[in-house]
């Protein structure tokens, strides 16, 4: 078994880990034992009661947070000459398309998310081995492939995030950052929850939602209590 660090001990010594917390308190007591010394990630684990395997119980899709994710998103936008000016209004980082397509060949992928357009996707389709092992492959699911460009920008730069349930039937995505207030952090796990409620394929069976984690970057994982979860 690894050692304990003494900072891990400590941040295990501020709350229980056999307990189970409601979402509000679970907030607090991560700011508390998060101890790295960068303003980390806080992210949200749901496992749920889904095959993958089956398509019809695939559950993908996106969320506003309401107070945003906390990073610096860095978006490249492909498009045709008429959208550039909109996607570089709406603040996209990178504006482009045949050059950024060769960029992308030659294995640069220094973004967190691409936006595309419907007519330029075919273009995209030899991308697909450098893209899609990253998550940056542009969806029509997720809002990243359509006309409304400068739209898409300015949802992502505010905090809208895609998400897609993993081979093992667990959602995973970041949520903020620890220097959020604990309120805002519980109200964007919640948002995600809402999201994954709607979101519920009619063919899954039994227990929809099983349980819910929030941890940060190299802390501890807290258990919600489900109870305390609106809408569970």
């Amino acid at each position: 078994m690894a050692k304990l660090t003494k900072k891990k001990k400590e941040a295990l010594s501020k709350y229980d880990a056999t307990l189970e917390y409601s979402l509000n308190k679970a907030a607090e007591i991560l700011k508390e034992i998060s101890y790295t010394k960068f303003d980390a990630s806080v992210d949200i684990d749901v496992r749920l009661g889904v095959d993958p395997r089956k398509a019809d119980q695939m559950v993908r899709g996106v969320v506003a947070l309401p107070h945003g994710t906390g990073k610096d998103v860095r978006v490249l936008v492909l498009c045709t000459p008429d959208k550039v000016e909109e996607a570089k209004a709406a603040g996209a980082d990178h504006v482009g398309l045949d050059d950024y397509i060769s960029k992308i060949e030659g294995g640069w992928t220094d973004i967190d998310v691409i936006i595309t357009m419907p007519t330029v996707m075919a273009k995209l389709g030899r991308l697909g081995r450098v893209l899609g092992p990253r998550g940056l492959m542009p969806n029509p699911k997720s809002g990243t492939v359509t006309l409304e460009v400068g739209k898409a920008v300015n949802e992502v730069k505010a905090g809208k995030i895609d998400f897609k349930v993993d081979k093992t039937g667990i959602i995973h995505t970041s949520i903020g950052k620890v220097s959020f207030d604990a309120k805002k952090i519980a109200e964007n796990a919640q948002e995600v929850i809402n999201t994954l409620i709607k979101l519920k394929p009619s063919s899954a069976k039994g227990t929809y939602v099983k349980s819910i984690n929030i941890s940060s970057t190299m802390s501890p994982g807290i258990v919600i209590d489900k109870a305390t979860v609106t809408g569970l």
